[in-house]
């Protein structure tokens, strides 16, 4: 059901084949994906995994959309675009991975269905999602835009570190502009 373009911010995560090439892969099927705009790209982190750590280190980045999707639409369009780019989903959820799509906040608030809750239940513990949320809601889009400044004053509040994460160095080959 199409509704109003409303903004939503997600997680990006790469530890299989090039992270890089898989995440401007991504980024560039969900620009393909009808009625969604990418607004924002925040800056990747290289991170270590967490909760399974014998596996390769994670590519991460947030980035905002706006879309006339609900919730529980986009995420049917990010599975698909995950197993389009070769996403196999094991019992272990938090094995490797070419990618993965988390929804993380939606404009509108709250969202509770069978498939998605939003805001994500687990943000606010992952550094490798704050220290690139912090990034992204930085960007003067988000910046500006009142459904977000509560959440950037929360991020601000959070004693996350940055351990095991490192500014990633390697090459960016998506477009950070829309």
């Amino acid at each position: 059901m199409k509704g109003h373009p409303h903004h939503t911010i997600l997680g990006l995560g790469s530890n299989l084949g090039d992270r890089a090439d898989i995440l401007a892969q991504a980024i560039g099927r969900l620009r393909q994906v009808p009625g969604l705009m990418v607004l924002a790209i925040s800056e990747a982190v290289d991170s270590d995994p967490v909760g399974y750590a014998d596996q390769p280190n994670f590519l991460n980045l947030c980035l905002a959309i706006t879309c006339d999707l609900n919730p529980d639409e986009l995420l049917a369009k990010t599975l698909e675009i995950e197993r389009e780019l070769g996403r196999e989903r094991t019992a272990n959820r938090n094995g490797p991975r070419t990618l993965d799509i988390d929804l993380l906040f939606y404009e509108e608030g709250a969202w509770n269905s069978p498939t998605v809750t939003l805001p994500h239940p687990r943000w606010s513990s992952r550094s490798f999602v704050v220290i690139p949320l912090s990034n992204l809601l930085q960007d003067p889009v988000l910046a500006k835009h009142p459904a977000w400044a509560s959440l950037a004053a929360e991020v601000r509040s959070l004693s996350v570190g940055g351990q095991g994460l490192r500014a990633w160095q390697g090459p960016t080959p998506w477009n950070k502009t829309p």
